[in-house]
């Protein structure tokens, strides 16, 4: 296994358009596993870690345009307000050490189905900036990246440098289910986003499908129940039979397997218990920012 080290995004472009399966590395926190315990064995080791400005982020007037490798540590301290729901999906990633070294873009990368960035990416609205040598960067909307299990829309020669995420407009949960409260792959997780500006719904469900999924049903669902019901304008608590409906049709968008982490049902029924809680709780947000506003005004 051959070892390459760029010193710059032009020549770590360079490096994968002469080696195509060249695996990268920036983190480490899933490739590493899988060298040790022998499951992969590429040929060339691509170590992005030099290169400056995949640490860094910047606040545009819609978006944060995150740097590929951006610790979580720094999501979770430096970008709470911005990107709430990936705040709070970072929280649940591994230990404190993985934390200060993983980023999104290995999340990405590994397209695991139960990669906890995913949901949050899906449910904010994301576009993934990707690049190479060859053809230059492009934009990939984040519904359109996962193409099945661990497998991206990225070209063999492409890299990816940065993901594009919509600033909180609105409330924003993340949810997850695990055999434990630490250091666990998620049994199932889900995000939920409210976008009143646009009054949208969106969500992201990990863990429960080949690819990380959106409710697209029950997203048209609880928006147009909101909008009918004048909940936007008035704030008025969201009524039961909606919260059920917006579950059982979150539940209907999985698509699981039995596995030694949980069953197919059971990550069925814990997708729609995650859907209706996070409902309440980013309502109840939405609510009391609300009250705030109309108190100050």
């Amino acid at each position: 296994m051959d070892f390459l080290r760029p010193a710059s995004w032009e020549e770590a472009l360079a490096a994968k358009a002469e080696h195509p399966t060249a695996v990268p590395i920036a983190g480490g926190t899933d490739v590493m596993v899988e060298i040790n315990f022998d499951h992969r064995r590429p040929g060339h080791l691509l170590d992005l870690t030099r290169i400056g400005d995949l640490y860094d982020w910047e606040r545009g007037e819609r978006s944060v345009r995150l740097g590929a490798s951006v610790p979580y540590t720094r999501i979770m301290s430096e970008l709470r307000a911005d990107l709430p729901g990936l705040a709070l999906a970072a929280h649940t990633v591994a230990s404190p050490q993985i934390r200060n070294r993983g980023g999104v873009g290995g999340n990405l990368g590994t397209a695991s189905p139960a990669g906890d960035a995913h949901p949050a990416l899906l449910a904010a609205g994301a576009e993934v900036e990707v690049a190479s040598a060859a053809r230059g960067t492009r934009m990939i909307p984040i519904d359109a990246f996962y193409t099945g299990v661990k497998r991206n829309a990225l070209e063999p020669d492409e890299l990816i440098r940065a993901v594009h995420v919509r600033r909180a407009d609105g409330p924003q949960q993340f949810s997850k289910v695990g055999t434990r409260n630490a250091m666990v792959i998620a049994v199932c997780a889900f995000g939920l986003a409210l976008h009143p500006e646009t009054r949208t719904v969106r969500t992201g469900i990990g863990s429960a499908a080949p690819t990380p999924v959106r409710a697209a049903a029950a997203e048209e669902f609880l928006a147009a129940a909101l909008e009918e019901g004048g909940h936007w304008e008035s704030g008025k608590t969201v009524p039961p039979s909606v919260a059920r409906q917006f579950a059982q049709l979150c539940s209907g968008a999985c698509n699981p397997i039995d596995d030694v982490r949980g069953t197919a049902s059971y990550r069925r029924h814990a997708v729609g218990v995650m859907a209706r809680r996070t409902l309440m709780w980013t309502w109840e947000s939405y609510r009391g920012a609300r009250r705030t506003t109309e108190g100050a005004a």
